[in-house]
């Protein structure tokens, strides 16, 4: 049995493209630097937060998945997405 554990297994990424008003990626940058982490990582963490605080939003998503080729199953990468947040 090894010492260290291996690091927990990374989801895949995906690069996105967004504008935002200049004072953002400031506070943005800041913010990543503050917590010592990537400016992704913050992103991605507050959509997760902004997901799993949102129960209107989890109640409309539950509703249109289907809208978006997902199968409404265990399996539904959204349903995945949000349990684990």
């Amino acid at each position: 049995m090894s010492i260290l554990k291996p690091p927990p297994k990374q989801p895949k990424a995906v690069t996105i493209q967004a504008r935002v008003e200049e004072s953002v990626k400031t506070y943005l940058e800041l913010y990543a630097e503050f917590i010592g982490a990537s400016t992704s990582y913050v992103i991605t963490e507050a959509l997760k937060l902004l997901f799993r605080k949102d129960e209107d939003f989890k109640r409309w998503a539950d509703q249109h998945t289907d809208n978006h080729n997902h199968e409404k199953a265990e399996g539904d990468p959204l349903t995945k997405a949000v349990q684990q947040i």
